[in-house]
């Protein structure tokens, strides 16, 4: 439903909006004495409400410092402060460089759950720790590694896995060696260039090995490279071999599979992978040169 407040719905499509407390029972933070007589703070139990308070009601995303306010109290997080050109969007007085220093610090006596809490992570931190937790734990899902369209779904592997073979037709072997032929008539044509993505499953791990075309300058190359279906600390116990070659000729490529946390594209445009150049790949081809036909055979292996 929209907002009665045109300006507001211009910066966020939800309506909500996140007034200051109005009363002491919507925060709750638990007291103890210690044995010099003196309180202490305990990180406290989160309440829906203080949640909603520390929710920046134009990205809706947690807020940490610093936290801006105008006069009348409504808050936002320092991130969409320019983008409502210094305006509340909720009263539309200027914010000023006011800082709601007492929503900071409740915010620094709160512990919460990570986020991936629903894909394994029971893990509980204080609030200022929680982002940097969360940028790096290794419950996080991982993004789709299909790169022949921008794939939204995440997961984790075994949901990728199911997900690459049904909705992606992505063929998936078994073994720790492979040799695939790849054909194309018109070796000139780099749009739609993922020509293929395979799964392999070994070691008890699942491995994606990309081939492509992109371009680079004014000619199209071809790139071979292998993706480790987990993180890269688990990624470097393993390496691959990748060959390429015909008319007496060959190249060889050694390198060690690139973790699904670094996107396709990062991987592809740091050349991290087997190059073929075109005319050397028509010349691997063979016949007129008029048609790409390459094989690429590798293998797979764990590091002792």
């Amino acid at each position: 439903m929209a907002s009665a407040n045109p300006f507001f719905d211009d910066i966020r499509s939800k309506s909500e909006v996140i007034d200051p407390p109005q009363s002491e029972d919507m925060m709750v933070i638990d007291e103890t004495l210690n044995d010099s007589g003196q309180s202490a703070l305990k990180p406290a139990t989160v309440s829906s409400s203080v949640r909603e308070l520390l929710e920046c009601p134009v990205c809706l995303n947690a807020m940490y410092p610093p936290i801006h306010q105008c006069s009348n109290g409504h808050t936002l997080c320092s991130g969409c402060k320019p983008r409502v050109h210094n305006r509340c969007p909720t009263c539309r007085h200027e914010l000023g460089n006011i800082r709601c220093l007492a929503l900071e610090k409740v915010a620094a006596s709160l512990e919460l759950p990570c986020k991936y809490q629903s894909f394994g992570c029971t893990v509980i931190f204080p609030y200022y720790s929680k982002l940097k937790h969360e940028s790096q734990c290794s419950y996080r899902p991982y993004n789709c590694p299909y790169a022949g369209s921008e794939c939204t779904v995440i997961g984790d592997i075994p949901y990728l896995v199911a997900h690459l073979k049904d909705d992606h037709k992505v063929d998936m072997h078994s073994g720790s060696t492979f040799n695939h032929r790849y054909v194309k008539s018109n070796p000139q044509e780099v749009e739609n260039a993922t020509w293929m993505l395979t799964v392999f499953s070994c070691f008890g791990q699942y491995f994606c090995l990309h081939f492509e075309a992109f371009q680079l300058g004014m000619a199209p190359v071809y790139i071979a490279f292998l993706r480790f279906m987990g993180d890269d600390n688990e990624a470097k116990n393993y390496s691959y071999s990748l060959e390429v070659g015909g008319n007496g000729r060959k190249m060889i490529w050694q390198g060690v599979p690139r973790s699904i946390r670094d996107s396709h594209r990062k991987v592809r445009d740091s050349f991290d992978g087997l190059i073929i150049q075109r005319n050397m790949a028509l010349f691997f081809s063979g016949g007129d040169r008029k048609e790409l036909k390459l094989r690429v055979t590798g293998r797979i292996w764990k590091e002792q």
